[in-house]
């Protein structure tokens, strides 16, 4: 077996080193560099061979069979939409390895650091026609074949990433005691909110749609991290691009990112309309940005993964504004507003 050496010096896993020798790929021939992970259990690696043509591994916790796996059939559905997503170049079963195109390291949420602000409105605009289009053609493609067409954002999802936040977020990493009285309010309001998101036209959604999962590369955005694609409202990935937690966008902005969007769609609102829509908007973000927040508390509080207690603050910013915005939330920011103060006021 080729021992391939990594930057930085360490081992890397068995399952890596067998897919690369099964390449003919042995020292050294090959570099092997370890990336960033996501959220996920996944690991990643890219190789470069000393020929040039560099692509990257995707190491998954176990074996999987690959016509189910997820990825594979989602990056089919979206391949057909097309929108861009990462070619895949090879798997192995047995070693739970996808290989798949190195589209580098520069997210959308890294371009932005050093782009231009005049270059900001294009790059978003790009990313929103891509939304327009998955949810265009999704409607055009749906089929039994996609594994995405067969799961939703129900009320039962959508509770549970609620309940998610208050396990993990207000509990769990901020230490929080909720009294029953408190409880019994905070499921009233939770199922208000799944409940009228849940009952919304469902288009295809990404599922996870912001800035650090779209890549730049040649000049254009791809799409990654699309495994969890199902179907939701017409706001799902919207709000999660616009209000992001990795990104500031202000309101003027925000406003006229709606309006491309809804202009995407075709035909041209009513001055109503347009408030519906941005009124469901608000709705779905306030839901993403405490689904955020729970998933941050629970890397931080059970994973011991502190890199999201950064990306808390703009969170809770963006959730606090859409609890305040709306009279109906009056409830929801009084009994929150004791366990988070940022909530309350």
């Amino acid at each position: 077996m080729a021992t391939l050496k990594s930057t930085p010096d360490a081992a890397l896993p068995e399952p890596v080193l067998q897919y690369l020798d099964r390449a003919s790929l042995q020292a050294p021939h090959a570099l092997v560099l370890p990336l960033t992970g996501d959220a996920s259990d996944r690991r990643y690696f890219r190789v470069l061979p000393r020929g040039g043509g560099s692509f990257v591994l995707a190491l998954h916790a176990a074996p999987f069979s690959f016509d189910a796996l997820p990825f594979v059939n989602v990056a089919g559905l979206l391949g057909k939409i097309p929108v861009p997503i990462p070619a895949i170049l090879g798997h192995a079963e047995d070693l739970g390895i996808l290989e798949l195109q190195d589209l580098g390291d520069v997210t959308l949420q890294a371009h932005l650091g050093s782009a231009a602000i005049s270059e900001h409105t294009a790059l978003y605009r790009e990313a929103i026609r891509l939304v327009a289009a998955i949810q265009r053609r999704g409607r055009e493609l749906e089929s039994g074949q996609f594994i995405p067409y067969g799961i939703a954002f129900d009320a039962a999802k959508l509770t549970w990433e609620l309940e998610f936040f208050l396990k993990h977020f207000v509990v769990a990493y901020r230490g929080a005691e909720i009294t029953p009285g408190d409880r019994e309010a905070l499921t009233a309001e939770f199922a208000a909110v799944a409940n009228e998101l849940a009952g919304e036209e469902r288009v295809l959604c990404h599922r996870d749609y912001h800035s650090r999962n779209l890549m730049r590369r040649d000049g254009r955005l791809f799409i990654i991290d699309f495994q969890d694609a199902r179907m939701g409202p017409d706001t799902y990935d919207l709000a999660s691009l616009l209000r992001d937690s990795y990104v500031d966008i202000n309101e003027d902005a925000l406003a006229d990112y709606i309006a491309y969007f809804l202009a995407c769609r075709g035909g041209t609102p009513s001055p109503a309309e347009t408030e519906e829509f941005r009124r469901r908007f608000d709705l779905m973000a306030l839901q993403r940005n405490l689904k955020a927040l729970g998933t941050f508390g629970y890397q931080t509080a059970t994973r011991r993964n502190p890199v999201y207690i950064q990306y808390m603050p703009r969170t809770l910013h963006y959730a606090r504004v859409n609890i305040a915005k709306y009279p109906r939330f009056q409830g929801l920011r009084k009994v929150l507003g004791r366990y988070v103060e940022e909530l309350g006021g």
